[in-house]
Order: C-alpha cells, then structure tokens, then sequence
C-alpha cells in the first residue's frame, strides 16, 4: 500500500514536470476537407478577391476577405497572395498531400461601388453559416449585376462634377454652362474611346485636349466681342475638367497599398495613376501650344483662383462627392454617406486654410477627418469606406494649381524666371496629391483600430450587470442585459 502510494505520487510529480509522448495528440490528422471541397472553396475565395480587387478594394481588403472565407470553411493554411494583376490561393496541405493552388487574372479595374458592397456583405454572410453551394450561386448572380447606372447618367453626372468645382469657385451662370458643356465634351469623348478600347492613357490625352479646345474656343468668342461670354474665365473651365478626369484615379488605394505592404499592388497602381495623369498633362500642354500657334492664347492667372462664398464652396463639394460615388457605382446608401463626409472633406480643409494654413496641410487635415469618419462608420452602415473615401477627397483635387502650373510652362518659352515659377506651380499640386493620399490613408488607418476599440468599450458597457430590486426583498441582483446572456435573443 505504501509503495503504491509512493508510486502514484512519483507518477504525478513526473506527469507535472514532463510531458509523456505517448499522450500527445498526432500533429498529422485526418483532413477534415477533402482535395475535391478544398478546390471549391480555394476557387470561390479566389474569384470573390479577383472581382473585389477590380472593383476598387486594397489589396489588404482582398486577402482578409479571402481568408475568412476560406476560414469559415474549414481551410486553415491557406496563403493569398495579390499582386496589381493577379491573385493567387493557396492551401498547403499537410503530410504528404500536395498544396492546393489556384491564380485567376484581374483583367480589367474598373470601380463598381455597389458590387462591392454586395461581395462584403456576401463575405459576412458566409461567415455566418452560408452553405457554400449557396455562396456560389450567390457570387455568380452578383459577378454578373451590370453597373448600377446608364452610361448616358453616367456622362450627365461627369459633367455635373465639374459644375460643382465652378461652384467651389463662385463661378457665374455663364461659366457653369461653359464648363457643363465642356464636361459633356470630354465625358463623351472619353465614353467613346472606351468603347473602342483605346487606353486609358490615350483616352486622357484626348479628353484633356478636348477640353482645352472647347475652353479655347469660348475664350475666342468673348474676345471677338459675344457678350454671352465675354465674362468666361477659362482657367475655372480649365480647372473643372481637371478635376473631373482625375476623379476616377486609385490614389486612396495606391498609397493604402503601399503602406500596407503590397508593394507589387501599389507599384502598378501608382504607375497606372502616373500615367494617366500624364496624359492630362499632354493633353492640356498640345491644346494650349496649338492654340498659341494658331494666336488664340489664354492670359496667364496672376494667382490662385480664389473661392466663393462658403455656402457656395460646401454646396459645390458636396454635389463633387455625390457625384464621384454615382460615377463608381455606388447606391442610395453609399451615395449618401458620401456626400456627408464630403461635408466633413470641405469643412476640415477651409477652417486651417482660413486660419493661414498653407494649401497641403489643410488638404492633408481634410482628407484626413473624411476617412476617420469614414472608417468609424463604415462597418456599421456597410459601406465600403474606400468608396466613401475616395468620394469625398475629391473636391480637394488641385486642378487649378495643376492648370496654372502647366499654362505658366507653356507661357514661359525660354524664360528661366516664368519656369521655375509654373515648376513651383506643379510641385505645389503634386504636394496637395500627396497630402491627399496621406491624409486619406492615415484617416482609415486609425479610423480602424479605433472603431473596434470603441466597440468594445460599447460591449463592456452593455455587458455590465446592471443592479435592480428582487421582488419581495431588498437585495440587489445582477441581471444580464438581453442578447447579452448567450441565448440568441
């Protein structure tokens, strides 16, 4: 009897101090998912992260979505890699069973807000149980949703963009119907190059030459004495354009992606932003040489085009962002916070701006409290906050500086002094696009983490047991709060 008690405690002290090998669970298992389910499932997170990477969502948006897809289902190893073009699926499977491994080709990016929002909520649901047969068929009525709005709607709203920049700039009657016809000019050009599938960067350098030539034109006819237009300032036209045809660029998401870590990704995209904002550059430079050729010049700005009245600058931001949402597809919903926070865009730019703050800070200041709101109230509304974002950062798009910058170029001829001033011009514009992105980018990056934490501190709050009166005594007793108590009600 002793001896056996003396020999269990001996067992218990060896048992507390080492592990027994014999007792360890195998690290190889059987697969719970077999090759044929794995493919599957591998072949719908792959295809939901092509379609959401073309649609306008950052590489980091892509690979998590992948993963809590594959997650859910089941698939634990699995390794996504994004690059500009591609995106690859991987489920390294263990022993000697060979990895899983799926790529599919992004073909084309072309912004659909409201289809990405379909695919986010689709994600969530299949994190809540979704069979996966269900999930399939719901991604392919979903792959093929066409756009939400008409091309001709499409044009129409383009051209109220720029309408809404003029008003940014108190501009009169006369101008925003020059510059709503100007738009109509270059949207439309642009949709018809689109349809022959010419390149981006070529349909650039038409529509910014369009647009010169049509402001050209209006400021020949003031000129030769048309009363209609003899008030027309053409760097507002100018500018308007601008705008509009950099309103569709990734600069959110290039700048996202860099600062995440997809380098490829961010590369190709800041490439492709580069070179479309080339081509408005030589767009805009040949107009502006043959137009001087031809002895039709425009005068060169002395300064910066100042702004409207307030109201005017509001009014004219929020009807950018609105519009800027219709153009990628965005819904009601989307729409709505969008022209909100194009609100907040404006308003934290002009308050630095009014108080002396140079023109990039109180840029970065303004992208920056637009994408914290957004990021906070994305989840919550289930709105893509990219979408909401990239909305409402572009009322604060140099256009003007950019024009004056190139106009003071082409001005300049042999003139050192007038190069480096319209030098400084550009270097100015591209320091507001970079405050953009950063502000942008900075904003949804705390707007985050920041978001959960709130959330938690909300859950804490609701959780905490709230004291109350029994009935027939006077002892205090926690009582959970309801759907708080793991009963699902």
């Amino acid at each position: 009897m002793v001896q056996d008690r003396r020999r269990r405690v001996i067992e218990s002290v060896r048992r507390a101090v080492w592990s027994d090998p014999a007792t360890a669970a195998p690290t190889e298992l059987l697969a719970v998912v077999d090759d044929a389910m794995a493919v599957r499932i591998i072949d719908l997170a792959m295809r939901i992260a092509e379609v959401m990477l073309s649609v306008g969502a950052s590489a980091k948006e892509v690979v998590l979505a992948a993963l809590r897809i594959t997650r859910a289902y089941g698939l634990k190893s699995v390794h996504v890699d994004v690059t500009y073009n591609s995106v690859t699926v991987s489920d390294h499977r263990g022993g000697d069973d060979r990895p899983i491994t799926l790529m599919q080709v992004v073909r084309s990016a072309v912004p659909d807000h409201a289809k990405l929002q379909r695919l986010q909520a689709l994600v969530t649901e299949i994190e809540e149980g979704l069979e996966l047969s269900d999930a399939r068929a719901r991604f392919r009525a979903i792959r093929r949703t066409p756009f939400l709005y008409q091309p001709s709607v499409v044009v129409f709203v383009q051209a109220m963009l720029a309408v809404g920049v003029g008003l940014m700039f108190g501009a009169s009657w006369t101008i925003l119907a020059v510059t709503f016809v100007a738009a109509l000019g270059v949207a439309g050009a642009q949709l018809g190059l689109a349809r022959l599938r010419v390149p981006m960067f070529f349909s650039q350098i038409v529509g910014a030459f369009v647009l010169t030539a049509i402001t050209v034109a209006t400021a020949l006819l003031g000129r030769i004495g048309v009363q209609a237009f003899a008030d027309v300032r053409p760097t507002i036209v100018v500018s308007s354009g601008i705008v509009l045809m950099l309103a569709g660029l990734a600069v959110v998401g290039a700048a996202q992606d860099a600062i995440d870590g997809f380098a490829l990704t961010a590369g190709g995209r800041i490439l492709e932003l580069t070179l479309q904002t080339l081509g408005v550059v030589l767009g805009i430079v040949v107009g502006l040489q043959l137009s001087t050729a031809l002895g039709v010049g425009m005068d060169l700005p002395s300064e910066a085009l100042p702004f409207g009245t307030l109201a005017g600058q509001i009014s004219g931001a929020v009807i950018v962002a609105v519009t800027v949402a219709v153009m990628n597809g965005a819904g009601l919903r989307i729409v709505l916070v969008s022209a909100g926070l194009g609100f907040i865009a404006w308003i934290g730019y002009a308050v630095p701006a009014q108080a002396g703050v140079d023109a990039a800070s109180a840029s970065f200041v303004g992208a920056f409290a637009a994408s914290l709101v957004g990021g906070l109230i994305a989840q919550p509304l289930r709105v893509p906050s990219v979408a909401v974002t990239t909305a409402a950062i572009v009322p604060l798009v140099p256009g003007s500086a950019l024009f004056r910058g190139l106009l003071g170029m082409v001005e300049a001829g042999g003139d050192t002094g007038e190069l480096i001033i319209a030098t400084q011009g550009l270097v100015s514009a591209a320091m507001i696009g970079v405050a953009l992105a950063a502000g942008a980018t900075l904003g949804l990056f705390v707007g985050s983490p920041l978001r959960t934490t709130l959330g938690g501190v909300r859950m804490r709050v609701r959780t905490t047991a709230r004291p109350r009166a029994a009935a027939g005594t006077g002892v205090l007793v926690p009582v959970p709060p309801r759907g708080d108590d793991g009963s699902g009600h």
